[in-house]
């Protein structure tokens, strides 16, 4: 059939979608020879709720390079998808989506009510990104899609979590984590958003218990007193002030030698009604940075996490302040009764328990009820009244000249960095509360060992250590959400607080025993718990499938750098933990996509790129390819809309390539699966070039440098076959030899379909509509991949020659560009002392070069003549005599006007980086971009000054 005149990816990408799907070109094991071994990839589960993004698309791109270079190679693969019931992300859109539709709320509704709502809504529109994944052309079993809460899945969390917790491997007790008060719920660091945002720092004063006093003594490096003055207070730097009425005691460094004297005293903070004020303990511990602020730290175990493991160290009573939505604690018994508890057990006099210490409300009645923040505000208000706050000296000049000096409290205008909950948006607080956790340390050995002894490979190098250091210093992991929708604990409480687990209630109840009333616990597991279990879960334990046996343990994970920890340790720990089994072979982590100047993309900053919009503009194929170009192993990802345009300029090459193989009739060559005869040199040659192509690209998927084996395949395919080979076909498949058009035909033909057959893992619709432009025994997407070599293909004499062909060819053509030689004139060339080897290449393509270089003789000469550019191709002395074919004054006089006006340019750019003002004031991308143009224009005038020399030499 004759190709049309271009390839409509719009129209056409979709409907190649469907036929690969309608054929079963996806399903497990598809296209795999008998015995093969098996490959399996475990796509990284999106959220339910997601849509596609650049990552995605990116992460996406490289997976499925690798499946569709698998299957092609006769593997019994399986790309398992789905999606991930994604548990704040979900209930925040239904709840929005209640809301928006004025319906019920969630505590209107109830637990059982609003699950349905979560479930019609999935139904409805979660999965959206499953079709987005189909557009990219991704090809997973989708007959498998597993989601995180149907089919067997749940049954696989919960008799983990069963088997965990009897083993003693999951227990329920009270840690500090991450609070969103919005949701009231605990979350993963994951899901915080560390923001900068102006700041205070407050500095206040704790008094000494009893009116002490101490000689406080500041020193210079050298040791030279520089202050001393004595002090009935430890002075403190906060910015939280509101977390000051929970605090257990104030530390110092153990080197600290201005604290030393009143190291194991008593402090007082300097809030709340003065009858009832606390004192709290002076201690030492290595936590503190004598350097900064004062040297003095408050310890609020309850609410920081450095002071938490502080307060760990020294038993410190850790006293919580708030309660789920972050407003100071309304609840328990009057502050007097509960600070003089506090204070007996300050004093050791009192024990304490967890159970009891939780239990108290050490907020003053007036602060009680009050919005975190008001109450921040409050406090900081009544220290200042009462004399309390840091002061320091302000010095302001009136009109006159006359200097006055006033004290007024010491508070820092600094940026901190804000934790944010990524959903809510809300400031995240640190709470101590209960919650399940799983007991790592029990558990991350395996982990550990698996990738040290080689098991388990992780690329780039980096993320191994990155690996290494976050789980040799791993914490009990949190995997309890105070949410509705997901995987509810399997637990029972019956009246006195004793636990049942059990993976049915009436297992439960027959472990309690008949009549005891039982309470589940409302809370549901995180869902890194159960995607930790991604990889045995979608494929079907605890029974023994036939896909666990095929495809367990998984070949390859492509994930994002970011989930290394809370993803690929977990699935690591867990697999290792419930089948004593790695989950995968080989981790290969990137990093984020960013834009071209490589900042982040961001809603704010307004450089999202939406890569439904590149498919829609540019097809999938540029998309992927332009995704693979970029994949460096641990490289910067840098997307261009440039560099997408640029490859869809390669589709279309790539299909130009094709309607030139129509016109010539090699659409009419029979399909052959083998590897065809030849005896011209130029198809002897393009045969060598493709096997050494083939095996490159086989070499750089091996070991996961995609961007090399793309870039292998862009320059042999526009440079190699099309802007060469292509063109060198020309003067054959129109001569009259009918035997040597014949062979170049079936030459071609056979050429063209291994650049369709080697480029297809990477762009698979434009090369799949090309193949499929004739009769063919299969689709490609099922066609072998290429086994022949170089050893088996490379003509070593055909190789030489036509390399020297195309050498001699590139440099003529150089020679003339940067002469200025009109492009129509047939210019003489000649030689001198010209070998047998460059006399052989010369014998067999002097028609190549004669039409490709412009040439209209070759003569062989004693010595060059006046005038000659010399040119630089081994064999002997070859030039091209210019004298009388351009003004080689004017010439040179063009390019040193050129080189002049370059100069200045070249002179502002650099006066602009050298400039210390711009470097410090000029947006990162300025400054990259300036660099950038630099490059191009240093390089220009690097070609313009090789041309003036050279054309300097022609006198």
């Amino acid at each position: 059939m004759a190709l049309e005149k271009k390839f409509d990816a719009t129209t056409r990408e979709p409907r190649l979608y469907q036929a690969w799907e309608a054929a079963g070109c996806f399903v497990a094991g598809a296209n795999a020879k008998p015995e093969a071994s098996s490959y399996c990839i475990m796509i990284p589960p999106p959220n339910v709720t997601g849509v596609l993004h650049m990552g995605h698309a990116f992460n996406n791109t490289l997976q499925d390079i690798m499946m569709r270079w698998k299957r092609m190679q006769g593997f019994d693969t399986l790309w398992q998808p789905g999606t991930d019931h994604a548990g704040i992300a979900t209930q925040m859109v239904v709840e929005r989506r209640l809301a928006e539709t004025q319906q019920p709320s969630r505590a209107e509704m109830g637990r059982d009510a609003f699950l349905e709502k979560v479930w019609e809504w999935k139904e409805e529109s979660g999965g959206q990104i499953i079709n987005q994944l189909k557009r990219l052309g991704a090809s997973c079993d989708w007959d498998r899609e597993a989601f995180t809460m149907s089919g067997n899945f749940p049954d696989t969390v919960i008799k983990v979590f069963v088997e965990m917790y009897n083993k003693g491997l999951i227990y329920r007790g009270k840690r500090l984590v991450n609070w969103d008060p919005h949701f009231e719920t605990a979350i993963s660091d994951l899901e915080v958003e560390n923001v900068e945002t102006p700041g205070h720092m407050w500095h206040f004063k704790y008094p000494l218990a009893g009116g002490a006093t101490y000689t406080y003594i500041e020193k210079d490096e050298d040791g030279n007193i520089t202050l001393e003055e004595t002090r009935d207070y430890i002075s403190i730097a906060t910015t939280r002030p509101e977390t000051m009425l929970g605090d257990g005691a104030v530390a110092v460094h153990p080197s600290d030698e201005r604290y030393a004297s009143i190291v194991g005293k008593l402090c007082e903070i300097p809030v709340g009604p003065k009858e009832f004020r606390r004192l709290i303990p002076i201690i030492t511990d290595e936590y503190p940075d004598k350097d900064f602020g004062s040297g003095a730290v408050k310890i609020t175990g309850a609410h920081d996490f450095n002071d938490y493991q502080v307060a760990k160290r020294g038993g410190i009573p850790m006293f919580n302040l708030m309660d789920t939505k972050a407003a100071m604690r309304a609840d328990g018994k009057p502050y007097a009764e509960e600070a003089a508890v506090a204070q007996a057990i300050a004093n050791g006099t009192q024990e304490f328990d967890e159970a009891m210490i939780a239990a108290m409300n050490l907020v003053p009645q007036e602060y009680r009820g009050m919005d975190r923040f008001e109450a921040r505000k409050k406090v900081v208000q009544d220290i200042t009244d009462e004399g309390l706050a840091v002061m320091m000296p302000v010095t302001t000049t009136d009109d006159e000249g006359e200097e006055t000096t006033t004290l007024i409290p010491y508070v820092e205008n600094k940026p901190i960095m804000q934790p944010y909950g990524d959903r809510s948006k809300v400031v995240i607080e640190p709470l101590l509360t209960d919650q399940w956790f799983v007991d790592t340390d029990q558990i991350v050995g395996p982990a550990l060992d698996a990738v040290r002894n080689g098991d388990v490979k992780i690329m780039p190098e980096s993320g191994e250590k990155v690996y290494y250091n976050w789980l040799d210093n791993i914490e009990p992991w949190c995997i309890s959400r105070q949410l509705w929708w997901g995987h509810q604990i399997p637990v029972w409480f019956d009246a006195d607080g004793n636990q049942f687990c059990a993976t049915t209630e009436a297992e439960a109840q027959a472990n309690a025993g008949e009549g005891v009333e039982l309470t589940r616990d409302p809370d549901v597991l995180d869902t890194w718990f159960s995607s930790g279990l991604w990889p045995i879960g979608t494929l079907g334990w605890p029974e023994e499938t036939d896909a666990l046996k095929r495809y367990f343990p998984t070949s390859d994970l492509i994930t994002g750098q970011d989930i290394l920890f809370f993803w690929v340790a977990r699935m690591m720990m867990m697999q290792l933990a419930v089948v004593d089994e790695i989950p995968f072979k080989n981790v290969y982590l990137h990093g984020l996509v960013r834009d071209a100047h490589g900042k982040k993309m961001s809603k704010s900053t307004g450089n999202v790129i939406d890569p439904l919009d590149i498919i829609d503009e540019y097809g999938a194929d540029a998309l992927r390819f332009t995704n693979a170009a970029m994949a460096s192993l641990g490289g910067a990802l840098k997307l261009d809309t440039k560099r997408i345009e640029g490859y869809r300029n390669f589709v279309t090459k790539l299909w130009n390539a094709g309607t030139y193989g129509d016109f010539k009739g090699t659409f009419d060559v029979p399909h052959a699966d083998g590897v065809p005869e030849t005896t011209l040199p130029l198809n002897n040659w393009i045969k060598g070039e493709i096997a050494k192509t083939g095996e490159a690209v086989d070499a750089a998927l091996e070991t996961y440098r995609f961007n090399d084996a793309a870039s292998t395949l862009y320059s042999f395919v526009w440079n190699t076959f099309c802007s060469q080979y292509l063109e060198f076909t020309k003067p054959v498949l129109d001569g009259d030899d009918a035997a040597a058009a014949a062979e170049t035909k079936a030459t071609y033909a056979w050429g063209f379909d291994q650049c369709l057959i080697l480029l297809h893992p990477i762009m698979p619709f434009v090369t799949e509509e090309l193949w499929g432009a004739k009769e063919r025994p299969k689709m490609l997407v099922h066609t072998d991949w290429p086994t022949y070599t170089a050893v088996d293909l490379v003509d070593a004499q055909a190789d030489a020659d036509l390399s020297w062909t195309v050498a001699m060819i590139e440099a003529i053509r150089s020679a003339r560009a940067q002469m200025n030689v009109p492009g129509g004139d047939f210019v003489p060339l000649v030689v001198v002392g010209m070998d047998a080897a460059a006399t052989s290449a010369w014998n067999q393509n002097e028609a190549l070069i004669k039409r490709f270089a412009r040439i209209e003789s070759l003569t062989v000469v004693d010595t060059m003549p006046k005038g000659t550019a010399a040119l630089a191709v081994s064999g002997g002395a070859f030039g091209i005599p210019l004298d009388g074919i351009i003004d080689v004054a004017a010439e040179k006089a063009r390019l040193e006007k050129t080189l002049g006006k370059l100069a200045k340019e070249l002179g502002g750019l650099r006066g602009r980086l050298n400039n210390p003002k711009f470097a410090d004031s000029a947006p990162a991308e300025v400054i990259e971009e300036t660099k950038a143009n630099l490059a191009l224009r240093e390089d220009e005038e690097t070609k313009l000054k090789d041309a003036l020399a050279r054309i300097s030499e022609l006198g």
